[in-house]
């Protein structure tokens, strides 16, 4: 086959480190739309950007040239250099070390936009720490609870 095509659709979630709630209503305004240029700089399209106080959640199309683990790192790096730029408040800002990253179907899209649209009123009554062990249960992820969390 002369061509190499691919469609990989990946559903990214990670929190600020101890999950401060850095990601306020007035930075999120010019972060969510900074990381999209960061994806598509990667090669790997954000679908949708959003998030709460304490993570956020990406919906990117992966580049079929690209690791994971490289566009994943740049766009904390370079997220992170960014909100550190926004003045004293946020001089102490890290992401998590970790994230999680699941695999989604094209026919599911939708519905993990739909998802990610509605993170502001899911956490309004379900913890980031809740929803992150559903995704691993749900995606059979063995984890240990110990190293989870930073």
């Amino acid at each position: 086959m002369p061509q190499s095509l691919a469609v990989l659709n990946v559903h990214l979630v990670f929190s600020t480190k101890d999950r401060e709630p850095f990601i306020t209503p007035e930075i999120e305004g010019e972060l969510f739309p900074y990381m999209a240029t960061i994806f598509l700089a990667s090669h790997s399209p954000a679908l949708i950007i959003n998030g709460v106080a304490d993570h956020v959640h990406c919906l990117f199309s992966l580049a079929r040239t690209v690791a994971l683990c490289d566009v994943v790192e740049e766009v904390k790096r370079s997220s992170s250099k960014w909100i550190k730029t926004k003045g004293s408040r946020f001089e102490n800002f890290h992401w998590q070390a970790g994230y999680g990253a699941f695999s989604i179907g094209q026919s599911q899209v939708e519905t993990v936009k739909e998802y990610i649209e509605g993170q502001k009123e899911r956490h309004a009554v379900l913890s980031f720490q809740d929803e992150y062990r559903a995704f691993l249960r749900k995606y059979e992820i063995e984890f240990d609870e110990r190293y989870v969390w930073d």
